[in-house]
């Protein structure tokens, strides 16, 4: 049903002429560079005729919302929220595969075993987290009972790791390497035993009354999917291949935690939109 209903959906498009162009926030690094590959890949299977136009700034997150619905952009992109889907339209593609949702641990470079042991959500919870005080991710692991001491600055947070104030600062699976080199005058490494795993979607936004493009990217989306094109350009992508070849998700505990925030049409029973660490 889903396949056949892409088909008219790009059948239609098809006709139309979208020679237009479609404009985005400035790019900057390799999570950034990946999502913009993603949207060139959807525009090119829905409407190849279209353009990407990046501004010459980046737009800050707390701009992105009213830059959209102002015109200024066309398309944003970022993880799922209530104000973003009551005030936006969400294409409910998770365009990571719910990677950030995957999180493994940066902790002190002498604890190497200090995780050792854990075998589930209550071995877990004998031990401390470290998070943003107003990420969403925070509220996961405090809804599942796991103690997080919070700081509202994200560079603080691997100081006091450093300084024992917790014990492990979750991460999600492309960062926690490069987050560690970046900060090589602190004790710090990657935890080797757990991975904790609760669904995570960003998604493409656009303005409520853009409908149009709201079909052409639900369109090219579905069918990059079901043509194998959105895996192959994700699974390729140097920082995804990286990530995916460190893990080692085969030597890990899996944890699994529910996420509350995530909104009721998130295609949390479509297995295809998300990564299976069974099989990586």
């Amino acid at each position: 049903m889903i396949r056949s209903l892409i088909i008219i959906l790009i059948t239609i498009l098809s006709i139309q002429s979208h020679a237009d162009t479609i404009t985005i926030g400035k790019v900057q690094g390799e999570k950034e560079e990946l999502i913009r590959s993603i949207l060139a890949l959807a525009l090119d299977k829905a409407s190849p005729a279209t353009t990407l136009k990046e501004l010459e700034y980046v737009v800050p997150e707390g701009r992105l919302l009213t830059e959209t619905n102002s015109g200024k952009l066309d398309v944003m992109w970022a993880g799922s929220s209530a104000t973003l889907d009551e005030s936006l339209l969400a294409v409910r593609i998770p365009l990571l595969k719910g990677m950030l949702g995957h999180r493994i641990f940066i902790i002190r470079g002498d604890d190497q075993d200090l995780l050792a042991d854990v075998k589930n959500l209550s071995d877990l919870k004998q031990f401390k987290a470290g998070m943003g005080r107003h990420w969403g991710s925070t509220k996961v692991l405090q809804e599942a009972g796991l103690p997080v001491v919070t700081s509202v600055k994200y560079d603080s947070l691997f100081h006091m790791l450093d300084g024992d104030r917790f014990d492990y600062f979750p991460r999600a699976l492309h960062e926690p390497w490069g987050e560690v080199q970046k900060h090589s005058d602190l004790d710090l490494g990657v935890d080797s035993h757990v991975m904790l795993i609760y669904p995570y979607a960003m998604y493409f936004y656009v303005r409520k009354d853009n409908t149009a493009l709201h079909a052409r990217l639900t369109a090219g989306l579905e069918e990059a999917i079901a043509d194998g094109s959105f895996d192959q350009l994700f699974f390729s992508n140097p920082m995804v291949r990286q990530a995916v070849d460190r893990t080692g998700f085969k030597n890990r505990v899996v944890i699994r935690l529910p996420n509350s925030a995530m909104h009721p049409d998130t295609p949390v029973d479509r297995p295809e939109l998300w990564l299976d660490v069974s099989n990586l």
